[in-house]
């Protein structure tokens, strides 16, 4: 063990319980994204500097949003796991589909279910679907911050043992020390990947070119989520599809390419919708 390994903080996953009811960090983590990514998505479309003569959502339009997104987010992230995941499991025992108490959410689902319901809402309110797209995008950091803190402190998805002075001991992980790979993933899926699309979004004013953004996330989230799934150890039921790759990095690195066509295409659409005018 390294001289420096940090024990973990024996945190209890449940902050309060009533009887059968259970408030769990995990939960919080979940409501505490969506509220914060809410209000910031609320001041964002109110900052009349940052949208030209772009047309863009109201703070209304954002608020009606919320439920929708919600939705979007816990059953895409749901079915994500299931289908993803632990489908031979869930096949044999479908109740425990519904059991999202015990974990098992994924973000590619909820990435698509929040793209689902994006497209629909845009639809229903004859809003720029490109322009949702972007405001989704330069929240979404916010909610992956807190789900990975939410992670560590469940003591889940850590990583691979190591010997770096600020390796962990996780409770459920062995003896052995381990990289926190949550934390990474907060720090980088979170943290820097929000810091870099407000850079974006509030200096470049890249909300005038719609679908910019959204395609800087898709860039961003697989680039940070490859880089960590070195260190992360894989599901047991899957472990590594073949050599070091892994269903993390399978389903993120179709992500960076998919998002540089986006931003490419949205840029060259720009340049020739001002050149027309």
């Amino acid at each position: 063990m390294p001289l420096l390994a940090i024990p973990f903080p024996m945190i209890d996953p449940v902050l309060i319980e009533f009887g059968p009811l259970a408030i769990r960090w995990y939960a919080l983590a979940y409501i505490a994204g969506i509220l914060l990514a809410w209000r910031y998505m609320v001041v964002t479309v109110r900052n009349t500097n940052l949208w030209g003569k772009t047309a863009h959502p109201t703070g209304t339009d954002i608020d009606d949003f919320v439920m929708w997104a919600t939705l979007g987010i816990v059953l895409g992230g749901r079915l994500g796991y299931v289908l993803f995941y632990n489908l031979p499991y869930y096949l044999a025992n479908p109740a425990e589909i519904l059991a999202v108490w015990e974990g098992g959410m994924a973000f590619h689902g909820g990435l698509l279910g929040m793209i689902v319901v994006l497209f629909i809402y845009s639809r229903a309110r004859g809003l720029s679907g490109w322009t949702m797209f972007d405001l989704a995008a330069i929240a979404a950091p916010i909610g992956l911050f807190f789900g990975r803190i939410a992670n560590f402190i469940n003591s889940e998805l850590w990583g691979r043992v190591t010997d770096v002075q600020w390796a962990v001991v996780f409770p459920n992980g062995g003896p052995e020390p381990r990289h926190p790979s949550q934390l990474y993933e907060a720090a980088l899926e979170g943290a820097l990947l929000f810091l870099v699309l407000r850079l974006l979004s509030h200096r470049f004013k890249l909300l005038q070119k719609p679908g910019v953004l959204a395609g800087s996330f898709a860039i961003g989230y697989g680039l940070a989520r490859t880089f960590v799934e070195f260190y992360r150890v894989p599901d047991a039921h899957i472990g590594y599809l073949s050599g070091f790759l892994t269903m993390g990095m399978l389903l993120s690195l179709p992500m960076v390419l998919i998002g540089i066509i986006i931003v490419v295409w949205a840029l060259k659409r720009n340049t020739e919708n001002k050149e027309a005018k």
